[in-house]
């Protein structure tokens, strides 16, 4: 799974996906619906992943932004994804 994840997710965020596990397991602690819990982490690490490609961006026009913005965007619900994915295996493999 771990070559699958460099193969998509870009080094710099792969950090975002133990992280995001954590943050889910925090969250399943409270009294949040299940369900909502993806939906949750998905937009956590959009927000986080565009955080880290603004602060570390050397252009800013327009179109660099958006550019970077946008592959932010698909890396944070990648890192998601897979923060779930590593969720299920761990449950399943419990079973």
């Amino acid at each position: 799974m771990y070559e699958m994840l460099k193969e998509f997710v870009r080094p710099e965020f792969l950090v975002g996906v133990p992280v995001l596990y954590l943050i889910g397991m925090w969250i399943k602690q409270s009294a949040v619906v299940d369900k909502h819990i993806p939906w949750m982490l998905g937009c956590i690490g959009v927000v986080g992943c565009m955080a880290w490609t603004v602060a570390t961006m050397t252009a800013f026009d327009w179109q660099s932004v958006l550019a970077g913005l946008c592959s932010a965007a698909v890396q944070g619900v990648l890192c998601a994804g897979a923060s779930v994915y590593v969720n299920q295996v761990v449950k399943q493999a419990g079973k």
